[in-house]
């Protein structure tokens, strides 16, 4: 979460924001990170920054199974481990592991909602860009 409030005070400099209203994570289901530790360290860890007043939303991304048995392709958001249609067991397909900022909504002097979409560098060390 360190790293994310970092990315989003960078990110609210780069657009000129005077406070961020909005903060959106997306986090797959397979990613290992617990939503509950990353709201309660948002919490302590905004204090006294950019952030300190915004909404922190946590979307979880799900993983896609295949049950081989049926031919049946899922999009997870809970982890399942049997075909809901004929018990046969799922196998991962891909997806499901992200962890990545994708909004980060602030107000400039005078102005209010100008959101900064913001996506996760292609070379894999979780660096993110802004995009006006």
């Amino acid at each position: 979460m360190q790293s994310a409030l970092e990315t989003v005070a960078r990110v609210a400099h780069e657009h000129n924001f005077t406070r961020v209203s909005r903060i959106r994570l997306r986090v797959g289901l397979l990613s290992g990170v617990v939503p509950e530790a990353l709201e309660f360290a948002f919490e302590v860890l905004r204090q006294g920054t950019v952030a300190a007043e915004a909404e922190l939303e946590i979307e979880i991304v799900p993983a896609q199974f295949w049950c081989e048995k049926c031919q049946t392709e899922y999009n997870l958001d809970q982890f399942e481990f049997e075909c809901a249609h004929c018990g046969g067991p799922l196998v991962l397909r891909g997806g499901g592991t992200e962890l990545e900022l994708a909004i980060v909504e602030g107000e400039k002097t005078g102005t209010q909602n100008n959101p900064a979409d913001v996506e996760q560098a292609g070379n894999g060390d979780g660096s993110v860009s802004g995009r006006p």
